[in-house]
């Protein structure tokens, strides 16, 4: 068997890899697959998906026989959500089970179980605005001389200052 031509190289999606080592991790969670984790974002929007995670999944204990016609008990999605948030997270749980239930196919979520606490993503850090120096000053006034309006023109003066310092970089400063 012969490697494939440089230039002929496969690519792959990095969740498909992920998914792979995250599988036997995420399972002892409860989780059967990692869908739930790595797409959460997508699952409950981007604004919870910041100040909420999923945990784990508990599956209730196994009947001796199910019952004809009835497929297992639906699992409660434990969800870490940050303080403050957890009364809104509270209110919306109806609408999360159903975006997690339609995600996976079939009611595998019965209820949300709620945790206080700090959530473990990572965040990317805040950017700082770069501190604009008196030559990007002195240069976006000149850019905004023709303007008539006084307090206009010290707006756009400021904001130009800003967006000057941001183009040359932490290196031109």
């Amino acid at each position: 068997m012969s490697l494939p031509p440089r230039n002929r190289r496969k690519t792959f999606v990095l969740a498909d890899l992920t998914a792979k080592a995250l599988d036997p991790v995420l399972a002892k969670q409860g989780f059967g697959q990692t869908d739930i984790v790595l797409h959460w974002e997508e699952i409950v929007g981007e604004r919870l998906a910041r100040v909420c995670e999923p945990v784990k999944l508990q599956w209730p204990a196994r009947a001796p026989k199910a019952a004809p016609g009835h497929g297992p008990e639906p699992a409660s999605l434990v969800v870490r959500v940050e303080s403050g948030f957890a009364i809104e997270l509270q209110h919306l749980s109806a609408l999360v089970l159903e975006r997690v239930n339609m995600h996976l196919g079939w009611k595998a979520v019965g209820r949300i179980l709620i945790r206080q606490g700090p959530i473990g993503l990572s965040r990317p850090p805040k950017r700082q605005k770069p501190v604009p120096d008196q030559a990007a000053k002195d240069e976006a006034e000149k850019q905004a001389r023709g303007i008539e309006d006084e307090a206009l023109r010290e707006a756009l003066a400021r904001l130009g200052a800003q967006v000057i310092a941001e183009k040359r970089g932490p290196a031109r400063r």
